[in-house]
């Protein structure tokens, strides 16, 4: 487990302003953005805290973030 947080403005940092433009003004952009950020502090704090969870359960977790950071990057290189 890596114990990084993996926040969207530290995985793509050359498009920081793209990212605040979007989330103030492209409602989809903002829920991904927040969608992604709640479920990745929920991994995060599985992984740092060693909470127990089925090994299913937290790799489908992180398949949903992995789906909705591809979807947030197509949105800032478009």
């Amino acid at each position: 487990m890596s114990h990084v947080p993996h926040e969207i403005p530290d995985e793509f940092p050359e498009y920081k302003n793209k990212i605040h433009d979007l989330k103030i003004n492209n409602g989809h952009f903002s829920r991904l953005f927040d969608e992604y950020h709640e479920l990745n502090r929920e991994i995060h704090r599985i992984e740092a805290a060693g909470i127990n969870t089925s090994d299913e359960e937290f790799e489908s977790l992180k398949l949903v973030r992995l789906r909705l950071k591809d979807e947030i990057y197509e949105m800032l290189h478009e």
